[in-house]
């Protein structure tokens, strides 16, 4: 089997934060607020934090396996574990299918967020052009290095949450808080709905856990970051939700509602900065995406359950090149013919039912974590875990027919792959 030493350990405990940030802060924060207050009104900043507490069982199942596991692959990993090969593979692909499609989406948004800026970017040509250069572009950082690819990402970090964070900081002299506290029960009875398009702003923390092998004491740092990063996001995020509520008479008919806060707080100039500030901040999701993706792929290959020219790791920059290639050439294909909401559908119920299949592997594994002595072990016995499965079926089952049927045409073409290399590979390691 090839050798996890030949990926260097380049990822710091920033650079693991940054990877959880950037999947989590994507497109999302900058249209939800308007479907938040839409379905829930004044309670929206609440209905932010209740969606967290929901998605915190589920990370707490993901930080709770990763302290059991320094190699890279995550959820490949867990699941080879508990099930098996097959359904190791199935976890894997799924999350993968669900970073592809949501690296196809999102490529989709920074072009539409272009045309803030100029018109031409919403269509035709240039839109079709824009897509090819940012795809290209993200292939190019990414095949340099991996120690430099994370500088990268850790700069786009820093510089997507300080306009955010700026937003907050200067629209608490508009907060009012009579509108925070003085919701209905109308606007409460609805929050179901709400949790159902909310989640989508809490999916992609599970890319900290996939470069463990290229991580510096992944058992110790992983879990912290995914842990810590999911409540100071939830936090920015309930505070936005205020501004926004606060400073805007309807949000829930914006289309950029923070842009058109800002433009309230600072004139024009604040929204030009937003518009600049999506842009960004859905870089950063983009980079964590063609960072991680790869890194499945490649343990996929590792373990003989995709072809041996998936593992090809480059021997001057020591990334996963082949894997990269392949994401991204797939990725541009669907970018240029799917929509962004078929795409974002696709990624987060492929995301969902990988996340039902991880947990359900701690399951199985949390007696063997228990006996190895594992730093900290999630309380109250097995309670956490089924929650959170409850959680993933929950709102997995809120997708329409036809979601299900293009995610398990995927789930097919996955299992194609596996069967085709399987015979190939059984009772071999990848050299």
């Amino acid at each position: 089997m090839m050798s996890q030493s030949k990926l260097k350990r380049v990822i710091g405990k920033f650079g693991i934060a940054a990877l959880a940030i950037n999947g989590l802060i994507g497109a999302g924060i900058f249209a939800l607020p308007a479907g938040a207050a839409a379905q829930t009104g004044n309670f929206s900043p609440w209905a932010f934090l209740i969606c967290a507490v929901l998605m915190l069982l589920i990370v707490l199942c993901f930080a709770q396996l990763a302290m059991g596991f320094d190699h890279t692959g995550g959820p490949v990993a867990y699941a080879k574990r508990a099930f098996g090969d097959h359904i190791a593979f199935q976890t894997t692909w799924l999350l993968y299918i669900g970073r592809l499609t949501a690296l196809a989406a999102n490529t989709n948004a920074i072009v539409l967020y272009l045309s803030f800026f100029y018109d031409g970017f919403a269509q035709g040509f240039l839109h079709s052009f824009s897509i090819i250069f940012v795809l290209i572009t993200l292939l190019w950082l990414n095949l340099r290095n991996a120690a430099q690819t994370m500088s990268i990402i850790n700069i786009i970090t820093a510089i997507k949450l300080l306009p955010l964070v700026l937003f907050v900081l200067l629209g608490f002299t508009y907060i009012d808080l009579d509108k925070v506290v003085a919701f209905n029960l109308d606007e409460v009875e609805n929050l179901s709905g709400a949790l159902l398009l909310l989640v989508y702003a809490y999916i992609g923390f599970e890319g900290a856990v996939i470069p463990a092998g290229e991580s510096k004491e992944p058992k110790k740092m992983i879990a912290k970051a995914l842990i810590s990063t999911l409540l100071i996001t939830a936090i920015l995020y309930f505070c936005i939700q205020v501004v926004s509520i606060s400073v805007l008479d309807n949000v829930a008919i914006s289309s950029a509602p923070l842009a058109d806060s800002a433009q309230v707080m600072v004139g024009s100039i604040g929204a030009a900065i937003i518009g600049i500030a999506a842009i960004v901040s859905i870089s950063g999701n983009l980079s964590a995406i063609v960072f991680t993706a790869p890194r499945m792929t490649f343990a996929l290959a590792r373990q003989g359950n995709l072809p041996k020219w998936f593992a090809s790791i480059s021997e001057k920059t020591k990334t996963p090149q082949n894997s990269i290639i392949f994401l991204v050439v797939f990725a541009m294909i669907l970018a240029l013919t799917g929509s962004f909401i078929w795409l974002a559908i696709i990624s987060s119920l492929a995301r969902l039912i990988g996340y039902f299949i991880t947990i359900s592997a701690l399951v199985k594994l949390k007696k063997e974590l228990i006996q190895s002595q594992t730093q900290w072990i999630l309380p109250l016995g097995l309670l956490i875990p089924l929650l959170a499965l409850c959680v993933c079926l929950w709102l997995a089952s809120a997708a329409s027919w036809q979601s299900w049927l293009t995610t398990m045409a995927f789930c097919c073409c996955g299992s194609g792959l596996f069967w085709l290399t399987r015979p190939k590979t059984k009772n071999k390691k990848v050299e």
